[in-house]
C-alpha cells in the first residue's frame, strides 16, 4: 500500500502543529496566575466547556439522555467525583438505549 507524498506531508504537518500546541501549553503554564480573579476564572473553564458540549445532547435528546443527565447529576452531587459521574452518565445512556432498542 503506497501513500501519496501529499498525505505524508499533511500527516507530518498535523503532527508538528499538534506537538507545538502541546509544547506551548507547557511553556505558558508557568506564566498563568495562581491566585486572584483570573486564576478563579481559569479553574472554571473545563466545567464550562464540558457543559457546553453536553447541553445540546441533553436538550435535543430523548428519554435516554434525560435519564442519564439526572443520573449524572445525582452521582456528582452525592460523591463529588466527576469521573464517576461521567462514567455513570455514559453507562446510563448506553443501558437505556439498549433497553429501548431491544
Amino acid at each position: 500500500m503506497l501513500t501519496s507524498p501529499e498525505a505524508v506531508a499533511a500527516i507530518l504537518g498535523m503532527a508538528i502543529v499538534t506537538m507545538a500546541v502541546k509544547a506551548s501549553g507547557f511553556l505558558l503554564a508557568d506564566r498563568l496566575p495562581r491566585d486572584g480573579f483570573a486564576a478563579a476564572w481559569l479553574r472554571h473553564i473545563p466545567g464550562a466547556v464540558l457543559a457546553a458540549l453536553v447541553a445540546p445532547a441533553v436538550v435535543t435528546g430523548g428519554v435516554a439522555e434525560a435519564i442519564a443527565a439526572a443520573a449524572t447529576a445525582a452521582v456528582f452531587i452525592l460523591s463529588k467525583n466527576l469521573f464517576a459521574a461521567m462514567a455513570i452518565g455514559v453507562a446510563t445512556v448506553y443501558a437505556v438505549r439498549l433497553l429501548v432498542a431491544g
